[in-house]
């Protein structure tokens, strides 16, 4: 069996392409039963963010091309847009990948931390649909100790660098000084929280959180001393809003073009600053084209990001290293696994032989057939039966000239030191 990782990315894909191949939570079921039905695809998990979408499988008769192929399908896009932004991996070098994405060295913030919670989800969500086995499944849990030892011993998650500090930290160039700014935030999620938590680390006083559930919205906005408003009410507070900050899992956008254009009006065309961090997107592109909104999404976010990086390089190496060791073990844990195995049938296939052989003496002695010949037929019956397959495999080896055969089977089979005849 092969352990394949296949995705699209931020480093693949733009918004527009990562949009389209997202899962949305209410998908996942769904998906993962399709997937996991796929001839040969024996297990399987997705994980499906604003920024990846990743299928982990493993799989005998399937590869990367039929896999990638039922993407396209489920997603209603052609396979070969899909093949040209589209990456896979292998058995180890997937294993490095995971756990790559996991301690968020893959991430478009380098070590940001909200990637291991939606990595420990999709793992969940694989769950409970019956797509994971024994492989993924300690694979997974590799990935989640190499991650919370990433954390514990580099100082990869020291500095508040993420989409949403990114995102403060690009109004805070807009704004001479923020704590004069009103923000409207767009979703209760963990993206939003940690941009409530910067904004008001920086200064922001009047905050508003919308959200489809208002008692959501309470809980995140209430300890900072913001206002919570249902996405029904979010025309008015367009109007007083300076810096609007959305991110929900919606699957259609929430503002549109009419909508700020008609609060740009009644705000006298004070400028307003938007950041999209949601994929698919919260704001339509068109509002962009609007002569007073700064409006960037996830992608225009880099150029922060990139600042933000340089101080994480250091503890990345170290990284780097734990991930290796990582890897190793788990390559290590698999050989003796798959060793195990076939340990496991050799000595079943033996142990039919030797019952076959049993029976037929038990059966000759109970005949009354001498017992001394009974024994001497049991013994050659028993050798011949053990015997068979590894002489006819030797034989084949010889011929073909297959050296390699013949020097495994002389270490497996035969103990030099115990050789009585040399």
């Amino acid at each position: 069996m092969t352990l394949l990782a296949l995705g699209i990315n931020h480093r693949t894909a733009n918004v527009e392409v990562r949009e389209q191949v997202a899962f949305s939570p209410s998908q996942l079921e769904s998906a993962l039963g399709e997937l996991r039905g796929l001839a040969g695809v024996k297990e399987a998990a997705v994980l499906s963010t604003c920024n990846r979408t990743e299928l982990y499988c493993v799989t005998g008769e399937q590869g990367e091309g039929a896999i990638l192929d039922w993407l396209g399908r489920y997603h209603g896009l052609d396979g070969e847009d899909l093949r040209r932004c589209a990456y896979h991996y292998l058995d180890n070098d997937a294993a490095r990948h995971l756990m790559r994405v996991a301690v968020g060295l893959d991430s478009m913030v380098l070590g940001e931390p909200q990637i291991l919670g939606q990595l420990k989800e999709a793992y969940q969500a694989a769950r409970q649909a019956k797509g994971l086995g024994g492989e993924l499944e300690r694979l997974f849990q590799r990935a989640f100790a190499v991650a919370k030892q990433v954390r514990t011993e580099t100082g990869i998650g020291r500095n508040p660098v993420s989409v949403a500090y990114a995102a403060v930290s690009l109004a805070s160039r807009i704004f001479d000084d923020l704590s004069r700014s009103r923000a409207l935030l767009i979703g209760a999620g963990e993206t939003i929280e940690l941009v409530a938590r910067h904004l008001h680390q920086a200064g922001v006083r009047q905050l508003t959180v919308a959200n489809r559930t208002r008692s959501r919205a309470e809980t995140l906005a209430g300890p900072l001393g913001g206002r919570a408003i249902t996405l029904d009410e979010i025309p008015e507070a367009l109007i007083e809003a300076d810096i609007i900050i959305s991110s929900t899992a919606a699957p259609l956008p929430i503002l549109g073009k009419g909508m700020v254009e008609r609060a740009l009006k009644k705000r006298r065309h004070r400028p307003v600053f938007m950041v999209d961090i949601a994929v698919p997107r919260d704001i339509e592109p068109e509002v962009g084209e609007l002569g007073d909104v700064f409006l960037y999404t996830v992608d225009d976010l880099l150029e922060v990001i990139d600042e933000n990086r340089r101080h994480r390089q250091v503890a990345a190496d170290q990284a780097e290293s734990l991930i290796e060791h990582g890897v190793g073990a788990w390559q290590h844990e698999r050989r003796i696994r798959s060793g195990g195995e076939l340990i496991s049938v050799v000595r079943a296939r033996g142990q039919a032989q030797r019952e076959l052989s049993e029976q037929q003496a038990l059966a000759r002695l109970a005949r009354g057939e001498d017992p001394e010949e009974v024994v001497r037929r049991l013994a050659h019956q028993l050798t011949n039966r053990l015997l068979h397959r590894p002489t006819v495999a030797l034989r084949e080896a010889a011929s073909a000239e297959r050296h390699d055969l013949l020097d495994a089977a002389t270490e497996l089979l035969l103990d030099p030191s115990s050789d009585k005849t040399r």
